[in-house]
């Protein structure tokens, strides 16, 4: 057995092992019991469920810290939080895709599920090319660090733009390469349909299948800035991947809360904007004003956590009268 005591990127292997097992178990319960039908999830049961996945996640930190000690238990809390507040605009364009293609709800959890099955994977080999690079040349942190001062600034002063899904490229591939259904044939991805000319049955992809596709290329876009944040940080591939996927399990329970009251969030860009500047400016000023010491993890898992507080409790507060804020989300209908 002493296999799973050897050091495999920084941890030792049984560490790896126990957290893929966490993940397993986790969607096997979801999937398998939670939701073995497809039905709609209320607002209140997503929040219990969002709770119970921010347990776990705290209590993975704790182990963390245990294992690893307080230096990196502190980083892993910090990276958790600063990849939870931005799957917050995932939760955005999640609706809007799922609006776009006319999806009910009942429909969205288990293709939510899919989805993020493909992020685990998808960040996972994204994080391990990121690692390489930073394990090679230091200095590509430094391109890391000027990336996110650079998104952060541009997030602060864009104004408000709707993505129109009918102009992804992916969406327009589709219907011009792949049979696509008119209509949704229930949770099913995949479907046998009558060929037009020779009337043989032949399979076509339904708008569930074209709406999962759009959701997962809509992740690598967003980890074009989560995963250089988390990077910004620590280099431990452990816990900017175990950080990562933390907050992203949860985001499917979390979404069915959100997506109800998205534009009760409006503000929190702004301070996601503070958090990406902050985020990069640390790693210079480590480097260049404190002579290479680490920048203290408690004082960054402090600022973080209150820039992103801070925009959560002002965006509350200033839509407290129900004034709606953010966009408004396109009609309802299919687009194949």
């Amino acid at each position: 057995m002493e296999f799973l005591t050897a050091d495999w990127l920084g941890t030792p292997l049984w560490f790896w092992l126990a957290f893929i097992g966490i993940v397993i178990a986790l969607t096997v319960f979801d999937l398998g019991i939670l939701h073995k039908e497809d039905r709609e999830m209320g607002i209140a049961e997503s929040l219990k469920l969002s709770v119970f996945y921010i347990a776990i996640a705290m209590a993975f930190g704790a182990w963390v810290w245990i294992e690893k000690g307080g230096d990196l238990g502190m980083k892993y809390y910090t990276g958790y939080f600063i990849e939870k507040a931005l799957s917050i605009d995932n939760v955005f364009v999640i609706s809007l895709i799922f609006t776009f293609f006319a999806i009910p709800p009942k429909y969205q959890y288990r293709a939510l599920l899919w989805g993020i099955l493909a992020v685990i994977v998808l960040r996972g080999l994204m994080i391990a090319a990121g690692a390489a690079l930073v394990q090679e040349a230091y200095w590509v942190l430094y391109i890391f660090a000027a990336f996110l001062i650079f998104t952060g600034v541009k997030m602060f002063f864009a104004g408000d733009h709707d993505p129109d899904v009918s102009k992804n490229p992916v969406v327009r591939w589709i219907s011009t390469h792949m049979r696509v259904t008119p209509k949704l044939h229930d949770q099913h991805f995949f479907v046998k349909v009558p060929d037009e000319k020779t009337g043989k049955l032949v399979t076509a992809v339904t708008p569930l299948f074209v709406a999962l596709v759009v959701i997962n290329l809509a992740d690598l876009v967003f980890a074009v800035d989560s995963v250089p944040a988390i990077f910004a940080i620590t280099t431990d591939t452990f816990i900017v991947y175990t950080s990562n996927i933390m907050a992203i399990l949860g985001l499917r329970a979390l979404y069915f809360a959100l997506s109800a009251m998205v534009h009760r969030f409006y503000y929190l860009k702004y301070a996601l904007a503070a958090v990406l500047v902050f985020i990069g400016s640390k790693i210079f000023i480590s480097d260049f004003v404190m002579g290479g010491e680490k920048f203290p993890p408690v004082l960054s898992l402090g600022v973080t956590a209150g820039l992103i507080a801070a925009g959560v409790f002002y965006s509350l507060w200033a839509t407290r009268h129900g004034e709606d804020a953010a966009p408004q989300l396109p009609h309802d209908e299919i687009r194949p």
